[in-house]
This record gives C-alpha cells, structure tokens and sequence, in this order.
C-alpha cells in the first residue's frame, strides 16, 4: 500500500512539475515552483548516485583499505565544499553500495567530481547518476 502510494504521488508530482517553468538561479541550479494547496515550495535539481560494485575487486586487503580511505577522505571534502548533501552506506551487502547528493548544478560537475574518487578510479565502485528533484530545505529526520 506504501509503494501504491508513493507511486501515485510521483505520477502526480511528475505530472504537476512538468508543467512548471523551469528557472536557473544564479549559481546556475534549475528550480520552479511548485504549490500543493496552500503550500508552495521552490523545487531544486539535485543528483542522486547510486554507487554500485565495480569490476575490479580483487585488491589486497591493504590495497583496498586505502583505497577505501581515499574514498571516505574525498567524501569528506565534497562534503565541506558543500558539493554533496548527504552520503551514505546501504545497510547490506549488495550490488548497491551507497549513495550520494550531489548538491551541484549540472551533470558534467557531477561526472568530473566522480572521476576523482579513488574507489572509481580503482574500479572498485562504479556510480549510476540521475537527476533528481527535492524541495529546498528539505531535511532527514
């Protein structure tokens, strides 16, 4: 029944923002305004990637510890760049590893940040990116 409902509301949502006119704000991040009854709210494009198992996972123990390291250090800059809003570990151990927000206006920066971590350049992760779409100032609680 969940599912049932949130897909509805993402119909409707995809319906209801396609509509909508989309702007760039001066740091060049898309956004519109969406209203739901008496609420509006200034919807952003964010990037949602989805870090998956990577071909390459036969590293040492000692080869991928640091590679992990790398990849937590380079999380950890994103994230006081202000470059991703959240990140974080799937709590199994399946193809889908994690994921991250990238909190930055174009797919070529998401691309570029990405190519830097060292568990991609290791071929130990790969990233699936979409686009996707939240109200500003939406938190986790």
């Amino acid at each position: 029944m969940r599912f049932f409902l949130l897909a509805l509301f993402l119909l409707g949502f995809c319906a209801h923002s396609a509509a909508q006119e989309l702007q760039i704000d001066s740091l060049g991040f898309e956004t519109f305004e969406m209203t739901e009854g008496d609420t509006s709210y200034v919807m952003k494009k964010y990037f949602m990637a989805i870090l998956k198992t990577g071909p390459n996972r036969d590293h040492s123990a000692e080869q991928a510890t640091e590679i992990q390291k790398g990849h937590m250090e380079n999380i950890s800059l994103l994230a006081e760049q202000k470059k991703i809003c959240i990140a974080g570990p799937f709590g199994d151990q399946g193809e889908m590893r994690g994921i991250l927000i990238f909190n930055v206006p174009t797919m070529e920066e998401v691309k570029a940040l990405v190519a830097q971590d060292p568990a991609v350049i290791a071929g130990r992760l790969i990233l699936d990116v979409h686009p996707w779409w939240a109200a500003k100032g939406s938190i986790l609680e």
